[in-house]
């Protein structure tokens, strides 16, 4: 095999990796209550005006249960805000 087509090759198949391993950015609702299905390991912040200033509402789908994924709500950072 020539050295570039083999680089070439390697250089794809880095960028796909790093394409596919990169985070999605959160969900943003105005209400809890706008959540419909919560799937385990997503991350949805909701605007409700519940949190200090300069934070932002975070519901993540924490872990499985019997009766559905459980809800894990913390405050935090507003993307951007500044400290």
């Amino acid at each position: 095999m020539r050295p570039l087509p083999l680089l070439t090759s390697c250089l794809f198949g880095c960028s796909l990796v790093i394409a596919l391993t990169t985070a999605a950015p959160a969900e943003q609702v105005a209400r809890e209550r706008d959540i419909t299905d919560l799937r385990l390991g997503q991350r949805i912040l909701v605007d409700d005006g519940s949190c200090p200033q300069g934070q932002i509402k975070e519901v993540t789908g924490a872990k499985l249960s019997a009766s559905g994924v459980v809800r894990r709500i913390v405050c935090v950072p507003r993307p951007g805000a500044r400290r």
